[in-house]
């Protein structure tokens, strides 16, 4: 069970960038909300074609810098507190989603990228991932990165390429790490489909699906808690 949940817990948050990224990028106008350095090519496709959407994809990095740099200090506090920090920020990105997702049901379809509804809806939806990001690289470092593909996708060929053909005196990577890293990026796919599925089917609709499987990431982390307090009174009887 502990093994199960473990494992579960980055691959939710990864089909939940996967989804909010790929949801994000089809109703705000090209706008990347958890892979936002994409966001400069989106700008200067929307600046060379005159498409809306360009101040938005201006304002995704600062304020993605800016809410890492507040869930930095704030878990810091909350560290020096002997607070729950992992289960904390998954609760405020829960209520960021929330809120994206009654924006974007109440003010979508957006047709102007450029308009305070879509930019606001923007705007949240990178604070949460934001947030996610940060969590994920302080607490579960040794996970794959759960919205950033490229680098675990590079890892990934480059321990098939030395299955196939190491260096003299060179360790074999244990399977493990290839078969976590595959599903990371198997899963994001999955919620890029996903996404796209719901985004034709329902419209803004598919923006209620984020809060519930980010919410389904925090039970999965209680359960680990509680199975690891249980284990330490085991040990202790």
């Amino acid at each position: 069970m502990a093994a199960a949940s473990r494992i579960a817990l980055p691959l939710l948050l990864s089909f939940n960038a996967g989804y909010v990224d790929t949801a994000g990028f089809l109703a705000l106008e090209g706008l990347f909300t958890a892979h936002v350095t994409g966001n400069f090519v989106t700008l200067g496709a929307a600046l060379a074609f005159g498409s809306s959407g360009a101040l938005a994809k201006l304002l995704a990095l600062p304020v993605f810098c800016a809410v890492v740099v507040m869930s930095r200090l704030l878990g810091t506090l909350l560290a020096n507190r002997l607070a729950p920090v992992f289960e904390i920020f998954v609760g405020i990105k829960i209520l960021l989603l929330i809120a994206s997702a009654y924006l974007a049901i109440r003010f979508g379809p957006f047709r102007d990228g450029d308009s305070w509804q879509a930019i606001l809806t923007g705007m949240v939806l990178v604070a949460a991932m934001a947030i996610q990001n940060a969590i994920h690289r302080v607490h579960l470092g040794s996970a794959p990165p759960s919205t950033l593909m490229t680098g675990t996708t590079t890892q990934i060929m480059l321990d098939l390429a030395d299955s196939i053909y190491k260096r003299k005196g060179q360790e074999r990577q244990p399977a493990a790490r290839l078969t976590t890293m595959s599903a990371s990026v198997i899963v994001f796919a999955i919620g890029c489909g996903a996404a796209a599925l719901a985004f034709v089917r329902f419209g803004t609709l598919c923006f209620a699906l984020p809060p519930v499987v980010a919410a389904l990431s925090l039970l999965v982390r209680l359960a680990m808690n509680q199975l690891q307090i249980e284990r330490t009174l085991d040990l202790q009887s």
